[in-house]
């Protein structure tokens, strides 16, 4: 099977989707501090913690493909930092990934990165982390989502995606720049603890943007 051919320049025009909430304003500042241009996309269309001239905000339906399409048109890459609000049945991420999926797809945008859950992740060879005593029960509805969503991305041969997760606990905290990947597995250190803090998950997020090094791949970070 040929991947897509992945084409990065050295700085990007990128529509961010999600870019109001507390992960996806990390990466917009991730973006903007390597000199990327940033389309944010919020529901209101306001991001007020972004300030600098190589950002603007747009509001856009990310359930809508007709919205997608015409945001996406016109820029080098998609990011997601989508997730559902407290007031949205979680399974709202399929029809955002059908949605980000269609509309890319009449915008000509391949090139896809998409903040995933880490429930999907493995613990084992038959093992993933949703499906381990320890994970909270009130996270599972949207771990499941996040899975089935991913699901419908792995069907999508026309885009080149990398499904980025972070380690079990991803809190803010510190930039240092250092996280570890696996491909399909959980990330976690030495004593079993996985962890990353926001600022480097957003390192991580941007570097696969950047460099297309693990397409279709659903890549576990952490330290």
């Amino acid at each position: 099977m040929l991947l897509p051919q992945l084409c990065v320049s050295l700085t990007m025009d990128v529509l961010l989707l999600g870019a109001s909430g507390r992960i996806g304003q990390r990466i917009a500042a991730e973006l903007l501090d390597r000199g990327h241009t940033v389309t944010g996309v919020s529901r209101s269309g306001d991001v007020d913690a972004i300030d600098d001239p190589a950002f603007v905000a747009v509001a856009g339906d990310a359930t809508d493909p007709d919205d997608i399409a015409q945001l996406a048109t016109g820029h080098d890459a998609v990011a997601s930092a989508l997730g559902p609000d407290e007031d949205t049945p979680p399974d709202v991420l399929v029809d955002m990934m059908d949605a980000v999926i269609d509309g890319m797809g009449r915008a000509s945008v391949e090139r896809l990165v998409w903040t995933g859950g880490a429930g999907g992740l493995h613990v084992g060879p038959e093992t993933r982390l949703v499906d381990t005593e320890e994970f909270p029960e009130e996270w599972e509805p949207v771990a499941r989502a996040a899975i089935d969503a991913y699901d419908r991305l792995a069907e999508t041969q026309d885009l080149a995606w990398t499904y980025v997760a972070p380690a079990a606990l991803i809190e803010p905290g510190e930039r240092t720049g250092e996280y570890r990947t696996a491909d399909g597995e959980l990330v976690a250190d030495e004593d079993g603890d996985s962890y990353i803090s926001m600022e480097d998950f957003a390192v991580a997020f941007v570097d696969e943007l950047e460099s297309g090094d693990a397409v279709h791949t659903y890549l576990g970070t952490g330290y």
